[in-house]
């Protein structure tokens, strides 16, 4: 597996470019890079943020 950055930041914006600029979907991003897509989808949920399939990027959401 390969080591993602720890940061929530740092992986955000890791994630998010290599969402652009080389997979379709998260799916084949984490399939790829040997990444388990719910723990992903958690710690970036944690940062506040979640996948958009339809923008293929993780989004800011509403914290109420």
């Amino acid at each position: 597996m390969k080591k993602l950055p720890t940061d929530p930041m740092i992986l955000l914006s890791y994630v998010n470019t290599r969402l652009r600029d080389f997979y379709p979907s998260l799916e084949e991003l984490c399939a790829a890079e040997d990444t388990d897509m719910a723990a992903l989808e958690s710690a970036l949920r944690d940062a506040g943020y979640i996948y958009s399939p339809d923008r293929n990027r993780f989004v800011s959401y509403p914290i109420r």
